[in-house]
């Protein structure tokens, strides 16, 4: 199946709010809530069909695909990396969100156009999370670091990017533990991690970016503020958008803090993650063509 398809299979559930056959403001303000748009952007966008009173169920269609274009179009952004080496990424998120595979797949590209990329297993409490990135690594012909299970993560990092800039590496993509947004003491670590990145070089990391799990809905905007505000992020990348029914989330987020999305994900294999479109999104969302 190709990439787009998952996109619009993904979200049916969520386009299926979208089947209006007559004009009426409490039934789309109801189906904007439903599909995770969030209260503020729903309450911007019945403000604004209201104002343009559309004479029917197609022109109003017409005039929130305009909106919404507008809005994501300003945030959808294919992730850029500087030509400094190494040129470091900082993967960042919840348990679950899909770091560790969006790492993989993001490596399987990078390598495919003839980049020298590393893997480094930040995540030191968990040997799931080591083996599995470890297993990707090797899958697509990535460098990787590990160390000892339980080990400091900050001085893991430390160490594989001195080694990774001796080797002339092109890329190195870091993994963080899994962290609650509301658990201080890891939120804490993840500020050392970023204070010792920058002990390498005060340009790194050249990318912070927050890996989010589409199917958690308005949680997401917890996740975004207080992880911008402990490490600054630099963009996001959406996972699970081929099982989710709050696909609008991602209008609520680009609405409410403007941050780049780098990419979406639609699946598990190397080639489900794909540079985010505003129009493949949008049309999808909608159920259109």
């Amino acid at each position: 199946m190709r990439w787009l398809d998952k996109l619009k299979n993904g979200l049916k559930k969520t386009a299926s709010k979208f089947s209006w056959t007559e004009v009426n403001v409490d039934t789309l303000e109801e189906s904007l809530i439903m599909a995770d748009i969030g209260i503020e952007t729903t309450q911007e966008l019945v403000d604004f069909v209201q104002e343009k009173r559309p004479k029917d169920a197609k022109e109003m269609r017409q005039i929130i695909k305009e909106v919404l274009l507008n809005k994501i179009k300003q945030v959808a952004q294919p992730l850029t990396l500087p030509k400094e080496k190494p040129a470091v990424v900082l993967m960042v998120g919840v348990n679950g969100a899909g770091k560790t595979t969006t790492i993989g797949k993001l490596a399987s590209q990078y390598i495919d156009q003839g980049k020298k990329v590393a893997c480094v297993a930040g995540d030191t409490f968990r040997a799931g999370a080591v083996e599995q990135l470890k297993q990707w690594a090797q899958k697509v012909g990535a460098d990787f670091y590990s160390g000892k299970p339980g080990c400091d993560a900050a001085g893991l990092i430390y160490d594989s990017l001195n080694d990774a800039t001796q080797k002339g590496m092109d890329i190195v993509l870091i993994d963080t533990a899994g962290r609650l947004q509301n658990r201080t003491d890891l939120m804490d670590e993840l500020k050392k991690i970023v204070r010792v990145i920058k002990k390498v070089s005060e340009d790194m990391p050249h990318e912070v970016i927050l890996v989010l799990d589409a199917t958690v809905g308005q949680n997401a905007i917890s996740q975004v503020k207080n992880f911008n505000e402990i490490c600054h992020l630099s963009g996001l990348i959406m996972t699970k958008l081929d099982g989710s029914a709050k696909g609008g989330i991602l209008v609520a987020l680009a609405n409410t803090f403007h941050l780049p999305i780098y990419a979406i994900g639609v699946g598990e294999k190397v080639d489900d993650l794909n540079t985010f479109s505003a129009d493949d999104y949008v049309n999808s969302l909608l159920g259109e063509e």
